[in-house]
């Protein structure tokens, strides 16, 4: 008898049937509700050529508005992820620590900024601190309320991924560190750690694209993203419906792109497991000389 489990039983012809119905149900509503969209649009107007005819004949709407706020955004990003990785490691660890003080103020710390809206963070740090602090100019100050914002959120989220990714070893990786005589932070550090950042190291690129959509929420805050930067182009060449679908393009291709390259970290992290595995296994199968 087979070992292998069987989760789900193959459908009979009845349930495929039910499955094909309802699959041609989900594609006509589909379809239903991209007429109705299709119709509002040209009632209105916006489907019409020449609100479209700017992104291809006028390249001051890239040049001036559209690629300016697409490097606003990735600044943005690439600085809430550096700096968010950062915060994830050290809160991580300290989550892991074997003084209950240091694990219960990161627990709080982690469990606070994961509980709170990125967006009410960002109105609260730029309206509450950054806009009327007189140390840092006015044009940096959505771009730090941004970048704390999402550093703190996604801070939080990279530091229970390392917690979890620590537990998740086999726990004689722990006691081989302590046989050995490192402390509990030495192992943590030295053995533990590494291996769990590259086991969620997919988990980490998926979050990039978290904080790319995440930096849209700025708009409230007056930063100049993606968002902001096709809204003022909508205003600007009246044609606001056709600038958000342009932005929103961007947007999706942007974030496909980080989703492949998830997709590959993981297939590339899988196959150097398997490929590191094979000349251990196949030493073992030889015995001893």
């Amino acid at each position: 008898m087979s070992a292998e489990t069987v989760l789900f039983d193959a459908p009979g012809p009845k349930a495929r049937l039910r499955h094909r119905i309802l699959t041609g149900v989900g594609a006509l509503l589909v379809l239903l509700a991209l007429w109705v969209v299709y119709r509002k649009m040209d009632s209105a107007n916006q489907l019409q050529g020449f609100m479209w005819e700017p992104f291809v004949t006028d390249k001051a709407v890239w040049t001036a508005y559209l690629l300016p706020g697409l490097w606003e955004t990735a600044k943005a990003a690439a600085a809430s992820v550096v700096l968010a990785g950062a915060f994830g490691i050290i809160f991580g660890m300290g989550r892991l620590s074997p003084f209950r003080s240091v694990r219960w103020v990161s627990s709080v710390v982690v469990e606070f900024f994961r509980s709170v809206p990125v967006l009410l963070m960002m109105v609260f740090f730029f309206f509450g601190y950054f806009a009327t602090a007189s140390w840092l100019p006015n044009q940096y100050a959505p771009f730090a309320a941004v970048v704390l914002a999402l550093t703190l959120y996604n801070g939080s989220v990279i530091a229970e991924l390392v917690r979890s990714g620590v537990h998740s070893l086999p726990k004689g990786q722990s006691e081989a560190g302590m046989s050995i005589g490192l402390t509990d932070f030495q192992t943590l550090r030295i053995v533990q750690l590494p291996q769990a950042l590259r086991a969620m190291l997919p988990a980490l690129v998926g979050q990039l694209v978290v904080v790319l959509k995440d930096t849209a929420l700025g708009t409230v805050v007056l930063y100049p993203e993606l968002l902001t930067s096709a809204k003022t182009l909508g205003s600007a060449y009246a044609n606001t419906v056709p600038a958000y679908l342009v932005a929103a393009f961007l947007f999706i291709v942007i974030n496909y792109l980080l989703t492949r390259l998830a997709s590959y970290v993981e297939g590339f992290m899988q196959r150097k497991k398997r490929s590191a595995g094979t000349p251990m296994a196949a030493a073992s199968a030889a015995g001893p000389a």
